[in-house]
């Protein structure tokens, strides 16, 4: 079996000479790490060292890896890393179907089955020609997930990506989500608030806090 693992070697992010978050891990195929503590202690912003995606007012040190080789010296669209954030972000300008398909590869056939398979399986079976306005919170999130997951990624990131739904609705979608990712074997880390997310992801859980001490530590 090829090693498809996602390899934070040392990574740290730092706003100026104030080190935020550091972590070291590996993060095999098919499993959810969860990386949780308080707000505002640079979650988001691994994320988006790990994607390719940090705001210049942002640095970072260490390295990533996928399947051995180093992805930190290349721009983020070829990273091939699913990075989905709290807000869905979607194109207002396409319906739900565009959508979703958007993230396929340009040569896969039967996008649109495909599509509406994936619609099928969040409950939103009939909504691919709707405009993304007109959707609930709860529902454009779960078109986001779909988009992310549908594009085949080397690996997903995922942003406190239950937070907009409701109880009933979280729990089904984390599930699908979940078992999506152990399905097609691609390596997630989940940053969360949700204990819950934390226990169904059934990985690895790092836990980062805010203390001085332990910013003197991390870089």
């Amino acid at each position: 079996m090829k090693n498809k693992t996602l390899t934070l070697d040392a990574l740290c992010v730092r706003k100026g000479k104030q080190s935020l978050i550091s972590v070291d891990t590996e993060v095999a195929p098919g499993t959810i790490t969860t990386i949780m503590g308080p707000s505002g202690i640079g979650k988001s912003l691994l994320l988006a060292a790990i994607a390719g995606v940090l705001p210049e007012a942002f640095t970072y040190s260490g390295a990533v890896y996928y399947d051995g080789a180093e992805l930190t010296s290349l721009p983020a669209h070829k990273r091939q890393l699913g990075i989905l954030f709290q807000d869905p972000l979607l194109f207002e300008h396409m319906n739900v179907v565009q959508n979703i398909m958007f993230g396929m590869s340009k040569n896969e056939s039967s996008k649109l089955s495909r599509t509406n398979a994936l619609l099928d399986e969040v409950g939103l079976k009939g909504y691919g020609q709707k405009a993304v306005q007109a959707l609930s919170g709860g529902q454009q999130a779960r078109v986001a997930l779909l988009r992310t997951l549908a594009s085949s990624p080397r690996a997903v990131l995922l942003d406190e990506p239950f937070s907009k739904l409701d109880m009933q609705t979280r729990q089904q979608t984390r599930r699908w989500v979940f078992d999506t990712i152990r399905h097609q074997g691609v390596p997630c880390i989940m940053v969360t608030h949700d204990k819950a997310d934390a226990h169904d992801a059934q990985g690895r859980v790092i836990t980062v806090a805010h203390s001085e001490k332990e910013k003197d530590q991390q870089c």
